[in-house]
């Protein structure tokens, strides 16, 4: 068996989209049939949504995106001003991103390895597998510990995830090793993120030690309902919105049900207006992360007039979508939205 230092030697590298225009690939893949043309209208709804000044680009992230090298590109998202909320599972925003903000990186297994990993070995080296990707356990205690620093130092009260998140934004700032984060990225750019179950990860971890230190005394915790409340406040005040997921799961379902939610607060907010959703989940089993757009609107959740299912694997679709929309240049006129802004009560002047 292969040494620790023998097996986290070669990084996982994150595409730049910025570096690739993928304009003419995907406009000839909109002239072809099947997935291909699925993907280029899915390119051409994304874009559509930067081109509505009214729009509020809303991105959903479920699945092992950071660790794949899809990192940079949500980052540059971010800064171009291309997405307006972020709504994801913890893995991604925590175990994944903010672990690489404070410097660690995600590992490529090496290809004599990767169909014959001793997952027991591994184990005992005290590095963690997703797929044909290695992370250092230790470091990733590093990063759990982190967490409870950050909750150490908050007030003890309720918060929402989108709450606990900007303070892990503004511990990057000041302690960070590495610039290319999207919890760094959206602090800066006042765009908000939302976890529903925060504590399905490494920020768990932390909230937990956290929480066993206080004892009986007052502590920090997460509110499931605030996010949720807060989410449903921003389709309120933009009722224009657009959604991309990537993946399905509890990201999905729950940026779906803030137009329900905004019903039930008295309003009439309209439908999601735009939707993509790119997945590898198998419709036929119901499940929430292949359930259909077009099922959604039979919900009162999605219009159906600029809607796409892209039945892909992310790090093959996402690229060439971002790419398309990126190099097509809208964001280059667009207003940022700014809504963590409108969740902190400031006025939201660009």
């Amino acid at each position: 068996m292969a040494t620790k230092p023998e097996l986290l030697n070669q990084t996982i590298q994150h595409v730049d989209i910025t570096r690739h225009n993928v304009v003419p690939l995907v406009e000839a893949m909109q002239q072809m049939a099947f997935s291909a043309r699925d993907l280029g209208r899915a390119a051409d709804i994304y874009d559509r949504m930067l081109r509505d000044g009214q729009c509020g680009v809303i991105l959903c992230l479920a699945g092992s995106l950071i660790s794949a090298g899809l990192k940079k590109v949500f980052v540059d998202l971010v800064r171009n001003r291309m997405v307006d909320c972020i709504v994801s599972t913890g893995a991604n925003i925590v175990d994944q991103d903010f672990f690489e903000g404070l410097g660690y990186k995600h590992y490529m297994a090496a290809e004599r390895l990767k169909a014959g990993l001793d997952d027991d070995q591994l184990r005992d080296l005290h590095i963690d597998r997703i797929y044909d990707t290695l992370i250092d356990e230790d470091e990733l205690r590093i990063c759990d510990d982190t967490t409870k620093v950050i909750a150490d130092s908050l007030a003890p009260r309720p918060y929402s995830s989108r709450e606990f998140i900007r303070e892990m934004g503004a511990y990057l700032a000041e302690h960070g090793k590495n610039p290319e984060s999207i919890v760094l990225a959206a602090y800066e750019e006042e765009v908000p993120i939302f976890c529903p179950a925060f504590s399905d990860c490494s920020a768990g971890f932390g909230l937990v030690a956290h929480q066993h230190a206080r004892g009986e005394r007052p502590k920090v915790s997460i509110d499931s309902v605030k996010d949720f409340y807060e989410l449903t406040q921003i389709k309120i005040a933009n009722p224009t919105t657009g959604i991309l997921m990537i993946g399905g799961g509890v990201p999905k379902n729950f940026t779906q049900d803030i137009v329900v939610a905004a019903e039930i607060l008295g309003e009439d907010p309209p439908m999601h207006k735009y939707a993509v959703q790119v997945t590898v989940a198998d419709v036929r089993d119901g499940a929430l992360s292949s359930s259909t757009l077009k099922e959604a609107s039979s919900w009162g959740k999605v219009d159906t007039a600029y809607e796409q299912m892209v039945f892909s694997e992310a790090t093959l679709a996402v690229p060439l979508i971002a790419g398309y929309a990126y190099h097509k240049g809208a964001w280059k006129n667009r207003q940022a939205k700014r809504f963590t802004r409108l969740l902190e009560g400031a006025p939201q002047t660009v």
